[in-house]
């Protein structure tokens, strides 16, 4: 525990950076900005400190120096000022560092511009921000960064993109500045299992509540294909975000997306989400399945295992023709009943063998499937 001495000290530091910002020539200036960078990273007790000392506006300032290294000095700041800060992200915004930061988003030097990014994600985070960002015009230097930055830019500027989103009167600035593209080709060299991945599938299921979005991702090469791949690659919350966004695909025009979706081979990836997905993505996926067959099948009467296993023989014969649409639909309802049967042998209370009679229909072994 800290005694009165060393608070007397730590707050003598503070005032003295502070007079540095406020009044000191500008190496002076770059000198105690980089030592608050240095004492905010990972101290919320120095963020909340200089931010009550008044700290945010002489930086805010500093952004518009024609100093490249005060303006790197100053955002760097700034930015672990906000980390894990509501209050400072929000001052941060009211002292008006949003208008500089669109100017060195927009900046020649790479540096500058990722750092930029940085800050408007951490700063997009805080939910009072996120409509002033949206209506900046930060949104469509954000997305051409998808396409020209390095590794960290892209990414920073993924999430960004993210928070923003999940305002929703941001979307129609996103969608106007044609983001689709640029998402699918992150998507496709990224981790399917990364939270980059996570990140772009929630903005494309987002996206695709517009026809113009929905169209672009059917337009694009390899599109729908990476969001098969996250399904059956992705994380769960990635997994639910790729099934909605071909769900809402799907029910927007069956007749447009039905059949690029199946060309993808979507089938066991889907089956497979009815049974290890969140809760919602197996909603989701169970919606999709009826979508996808010769002809749909809402309102058929009978249980719901045997209404799963008409859809899996309907579609897989569609697709691999009547001999070998057979025998992979045969293969897909194996594997489901065996990965139901192991889940029911982990729920049992004592080690029990478990042994499935060979004359059982299928409709018999899929009904535990249809019950998980």
């Amino acid at each position: 525990m800290a005694n009165d001495g060393d608070e007397k000290k730590s707050s003598s530091s503070i005032e003295e950076i502070v007079w540095s910002v406020l009044n000191g020539g500008e190496d002076v200036k770059i000198s105690a900005a980089k030592e608050i960078r240095r004492i905010t990273k990972t101290s919320a007790k120095n963020r909340a400190r200089l931010a009550a000392a008044g700290i945010i506006i002489p930086l805010v300032s500093m952004l518009q120096s024609a100093n490249i290294d005060a303006k790197e000095a100053a955002v760097l700041a700034l930015l672990n000022l906000a980390v894990k800060n509501e209050r400072n992200k929000v001052a941060i915004v009211k002292a008006g560092v949003i208008e500089p930061l669109v100017d060195l988003l927009k900046s020649e030097n790479n540096n500058l511009k990722e750092f930029a990014a940085a800050a408007t994600l951490t700063l997009s985070a805080s939910n009072i921000n996120k409509p002033i960002i949206g209506q900046s015009g930060a949104t469509p230097l954000l997305v051409e960064m998808l396409t020209l930055s390095s590794h960290q830019g892209k990414v920073d500027a993924v999430m960004a993109l993210y928070n923003l989103s999940t305002y929703s009167d941001n979307l129609t600035t996103l969608l106007a500045v044609e983001p689709v593209p640029p998402l699918i080709a992150l998507l496709k060299e990224c981790k399917k299992c990364s939270k980059v991945a996570e990140k772009i599938s929630a903005l494309l299921e987002s996206l695709s509540a517009f026809e113009e979005a929905r169209t672009s991702i059917a337009k694009e090469e390899g599109g729908i294909l990476a969001l098969v791949e996250v399904i059956e690659d992705g994380s769960l919350q990635s997994r639910e975000h790729a099934v909605g966004a071909l769900l809402t695909m799907c029910q927007s025009s069956r007749c447009k997306y039905r059949e690029a979706i199946l060309k993808e081979g979507v089938i066991p990836g889907l089956l497979e989400l009815t049974i290890y997905g969140t809760p919602k993505a197996q909603e989701r996926a169970r919606t999709l399945l009826p979508f996808l067959r010769e002809s749909p099948c809402w309102g058929q009467n009978g249980s719901a295992s045997a209404v799963l296993e008409n859809i899996v023989y309907d579609i897989a014969i569609h697709v691999d023709g009547v001999e070998k649409g057979t025998e992979t639909a045969k293969k897909m309802l194996a594997d489901m009943v065996q990965v139901s049967v192991e889940q029911n042998m982990r729920h049992l209370p004592q080690t029990a063998l478990v042994c499935i009679p060979s004359d059982f229909s299928r409709s018999h072994n899929l009904e535990k499937v249809s019950q998980i």
